[in-house]
């Protein structure tokens, strides 16, 4: 993790996209790392939004693909869980997608959207949503308990 941190931005682009995409890693340890470290605000909010983003479009075009034995390879997410979640998200308009920053819920959702087809585009601006407001929301925690110290 402290090799993504002394890489400021281009750490914090790459710990969310590893956490977004197939890894369970946590992004906002370095997000935090390099806060701390006096990087500026929005330029850490872009990368670590866009990385997330990306991560998780990856999922989504894992799941267009329908190579189920890609999904259980490379995602580490069972077929029966991809049943259970298809069933759940039936009917449900590809806006559930906001949710995808969820740990392990949100990348099986984005992958059953893609296996769906759901619309691309509200997908991508749903999930963008999504992940911007968690990194928006654990940024200002960040800066409050900052200013505690």
């Amino acid at each position: 993790m402290e090799f993504l941190i002394e890489y400021s931005y281009i750490g914090v682009f790459v710990a969310a996209f590893i956490a977004g995409s197939i890894f369970p890693f946590s992004s906002e340890v370095v997000l935090t790392g390099v806060l701390l470290a006096g990087s500026a605000y929005w330029p850490c909010m872009v990368a670590a939004t866009l990385g997330n983003f990306l991560g998780g479009m990856t999922c989504y075009w894992f799941g267009m693909a329908g190579k189920m034995e890609w999904i259980e390879k490379y995602l580490k997410i069972n077929h029966d869980k991809l049943l259970a979640m298809q069933t759940r998200l039936k009917g449900k308009s590809a806006w559930v997608a906001f949710f995808a920053f969820v740990p392990v819920v949100g990348t099986c959702i984005v992958v059953v959207l893609g296996i769906m087809r759901a619309n691309v585009r509200i997908t991508a601006i749903s999930m963008l949503v999504g992940k911007a407001l968690r990194y928006w929301i654990w940024m200002e925690v960040v800066f409050k308990m900052q200013g505690l110290l």
